[in-house]
C-alpha cells in the first residue's frame, strides 16, 4: 500500500475517533503565543481542526509567558491573518503580569539559589513598547486587530453563555484563568474541563531544577486553578520529554511548500537540524491539543492530586503530585498523562501542519 495513503488512513482513524467523542467541542485557547514555537503550531493545528468541525475554536486569549503579552499579541494577530481565519477566530489581549512573580523576584532567585532559567522568558527582558515590537518573518498583521475587551472577561462571558460546554486549552501561564475564576467564581461549575501543558511531576524542570516554565512563571495562578473542582488533565514534561520531534518529522513537514513550511525552514529548528541531523526537540503544547481531541493518544495516565509549591525558595513553582489521599480537601484529583503513542500522534500532527494555508473552512 502507498505509504501516503496508509498514513492518511491512520490520521483519519484518529480524527474520526476524536470527532465522534468531541464533535465541535467548544474550545478557548489560552496561550503565551509565538509564531512557530509550540503555541504557534497549536494554532495551526487547531485552525485546521476548527475548519473540519472537529473543534469549535471560540477564540485565542494571550498571556505573558514566553514573551511579554504585547509581543505575543502581535504575533497571534499575524498568525490568524496568515492562516486566513481572522474572521472566524478572534484574539483577545490578556494579563500582562503574573499575579505575584516578577523580574525582581526572578533576580532574587538567581542570586540566592545559584541557578538561572534554562528557558528564556519575558522576565529576562524589558516590557516592549509599540515602537519596539519585533515583526514575524512575514511582517505584522495588515488589518487584523485585537478583539475589544479583556481576555479575562471574554473567558467569563463565553463560559456563562455556554455552560458546561467550554474546554479551556491552557498552554501558557495560568494567569488569565485564575483571574477569571477569582473575578467570577460562579463560572467554576460551568467550565467543562481544562487541559494544560505544564508541570514536571517525576522529572527535572526546564526553567529551574524544580519547575517547568508555564507553572514557574505564575505558580500562584496555577495553584488557584488546580485547586478548583473542575475536570482537569495535565500534560507535563514527563511525557513531552519522551515524545521527541526529530529531523524525520521535520523533513516530512518541509517536503512540501507553503507559508507554514517557510516558517519552519526559517526558524531555529531549520538551523538546528541542518547543523545536527541527530538533534531532537519537543513540541510541548501540541500534545495538549492532541489529547483534547483524542485522549487515546495517551497510553499511560495516572489520577493524582496535584498542587503547586508557592513558597519562595528553590522549589518555587514545583508541581506536586500525590497518589495517596491527602489530609486536606483543598486538592483536586486530575488526569496526569505520562506516555503518548508517539508514532500515531506525529501522523496526526504532520497531517495538520501540512494542510493547505489559508485554511479552507468546510460548509
Amino acid at each position: 500500500m502507498n505509504k501516503k495513503i496508509l498514513a492518511m488512513g491512520i490520521v483519519a482513524t484518529a480524527l474520526s475517533w476524536g470527532t465522534a467523542q468531541a464533535a465541535g467541542e467548544k474550545v478557548i485557547m489560552d496561550t503565551d503565543f509565538s509564531t512557530i514555537g509550540d503555541d504557534g503550531q497549536v494554532l495551526i493545528m487547531a485552525s485546521q481542526l476548527h475548519a473540519e468541525g472537529a473543534i469549535d475554536l471560540l477564540g485565542v486569549t494571550v498571556v505573558t509567558g514566553n514573551n511579554w503579552m504585547e509581543q505575543e499579541l502581535a504575533e497571534a494577530l499575524r498568525a490568524v491573518e496568515r492562516l486566513g481565519v481572522q474572521d472566524e477566530i478572534g484574539v483577545w489581549a490578556g494579563s500582562i503580569y503574573p499575579l505575584v512573580h516578577d523580574a525582581k523576584g526572578f533576580q532574587s532567585e538567581q542570586a540566592l539559589f545559584g541557578f538561572g532559567e534554562s528557558w528564556q522568558t519575558a522576565l529576562h527582558r524589558p516590557r516592549p513598547t509599540a515602537d519596539n515590537l519585533v515583526a514575524p518573518a512575514d511582517g505584522f498583521a495588515k488589518s487584523t486587530e485585537p478583539q475589544p475587551g479583556h481576555a479575562v472577561d471574554f473567558i467569563i462571558d463565553t463560559v456563562k453563555a455556554n455552560p458546561g460546554e467550554v474546554t479551556l486549552l491552557v498552554i501558557g501561564p495560568v494567569t488569565n484563568i485564575a483571574m477569571a475564576v477569582r473575578k467570577a467564581p460562579e463560572i467554576v461549575p460551568m467550565i467543562k474541563r481544562i487541559v494544560y501543558m505544564g508541570g514536571a511531576v517525576d522529572v527535572r524542570g526546564n526553567t529551574t531544577p524544580a519547575a517547568e516554565m508555564n507553572i514557574w512563571i505564575d505558580p500562584e495562578a496555577a495553584r488557584i486553578v488546580m485547586r478548583e473542582p473542575i475536570e482537569q488533565a495535565l500534560i507535563p514534561l514527563d511525557v513531552t520529554n519522551i515524545t521527541p520531534f526529530t529531523k524525520a518529522e521535520y523533513d516530512r513537514i518541509v517536503a512540501t511548500d507553503g507559508p507554514v513550511q517557510d516558517l519552519f525552514r526559517a526558524s531555529w529548528m531549520g538551523g538546528m537540524f541542518e547543523s545536527d541531523p541527530d538533534a531532537t526537540t519537543s513540541v510541548y503544547d501540541t500534545l495538549a491539543l492532541g489529547y483534547l481531541v483524542d485522549p487515546s493518544f495517551a497510553t499511560l495516565t495516572e489520577e493524582l492530586a496535584v498542587d503547586v509549591d508557592t513558597n519562595f525558595g528553590p522549589g518555587y513553582g514545583r508541581t506536586l503530585a500525590y497518589w495517596q489521599d491527602q489530609p486536606t480537601n483543598q486538592l483536586q484529583t486530575m488526569t496526569v498523562i505520562k506516555e503518548f503513542d508517539t508514532a500515531r500522534f506525529f501522523d496526526f500532527y504532520i497531517d495538520l501542519m501540512t494542510r493547505p494555508v489559508p485554511v479552507v473552512m468546510q460548509d
